[in-house]
């Protein structure tokens, strides 16, 4: 082992070392090349696993960050460890700044090769887990390699705990900030003067739902960002826009709908009806594949505990 490698490994002010630590129970420390582990057997162990797959991480010349520590750990977590290596192997597309972009765990990397295999692909999972960021990358791909002449971003138009009847400008106007998600990926990728120019020239359309009644969408990547708050009506007209050369994405959290009580949710309805039709499939995300902050996964968990519970009790 290369002695440059530790501060890598261990991180500034050895930030890595302690989530490590933190997660897994264990003391790390060096003697020189010598790593030692000390805890129970069990814990040393997958700590040993761990560490040997982030060594070959930089064995591949690969640099490490916090997020690929939090990806080590819950893929450790699930038992999924192995497969670690391989979300570095397939590059996904670029940054602005020339950064690789690829997935950063495995519910991420299946989303990746599904929408890869199949026209229409929903990615149902809480926030933080990647999905409209992925995308956007992928469609952005796509645009760049000839396989679709125009990128589609749509969602309903439904308020949040906001109104937006109070906001200024016509429809697209109102719903424009609460597609920030959208514009974020498409400037960390394309940066803000390119993307500005390709929605000046039509290539990247960015509209409300409701703009897509009555068209026929073909050779474009169309992704649907917020699709639990659709209706029933809206996901069907959303679905039946699909043309020849086209992809379509969708993507909803059902923890997070906005939608009048009684309404049922079409990203739900989708779910039941579409299940098992060849060229759909269905990638689901968990707390695991939150990739933000690591309390991000925390506060997830700890809400949807006191949902269950007061479903419960509403039973």
């Amino acid at each position: 082992m290369d002695a440059s490698v530790l501060p890598q490994l261990f991180g500034s002010q050895d930030k890595h070392l302690k989530m490590l630590e933190d997660a897994l129970h264990v003391t790390i420390t060096s003697r020189g090349m010598k790593i030692e582990i000390s805890g129970e057997e069990p814990a040393v162990d997958k700590a040993r696993s761990l560490l040997k797959q982030l060594l070959e991480l930089l064995a591949r010349g690969i640099p490490i960050s916090q997020t690929d520590i939090v990806t080590a750990i819950k893929m450790s977590e699930r038992g999924s460890l192995d497969f670690f290596i391989n979300l570095y192997e397939e590059e996904i597309g670029r940054s602005y700044a020339g950064k690789p972009i690829r997935a950063k765990n495995f519910g991420q990397r299946q989303y990746v090769q599904a929408v890869k295999k199949k026209d229409v692909v929903f990615g149902i999972g809480p926030a933080g887990t990647g999905k409209t960021f992925l995308a956007v990358v992928m469609a952005v791909e796509a645009l760049k390699n000839g396989k679709v002449k125009k990128i589609i971003l749509t969602r309903p138009a439904v308020e949040a705990g906001e109104n937006l009847g109070f906001l200024p400008g016509d429809l697209k106007e109102k719903v424009d900030p609460y597609l920030r998600p959208v514009y974020d990926a498409l400037y960390a990728i394309y940066g803000v003067e390119h993307t500005t120019r390709l929605m000046d020239r039509g290539v990247i359309e960015i509209a409300p739902l409701a703009y897509m009644r009555g068209r026929t969408l073909e050779d474009a990547f169309i992704i649907l960002d917020e699709a639990q708050n659709t209706t029933v009506a809206q996901m069907k007209m959303f679905l039946t826009r699909l043309g020849f050369g086209s992809k379509m994405i969708v993507n909803g959290d059902k923890t997070q709908i906005d939608l009048p009580k009684g309404a049922l949710s079409g990203l739900i309805d989708a779910e039941k009806k579409l299940k098992g039709i060849p060229d759909i499939t269905f990638v689901t995300f968990d707390i695991y594949d939150v990739v933000r902050h690591p309390v991000v996964a925390s506060i997830i968990k700890a809400y949807d505990v006191k949902e269950e519970t007061k479903h419960n009790i509403e039973k």
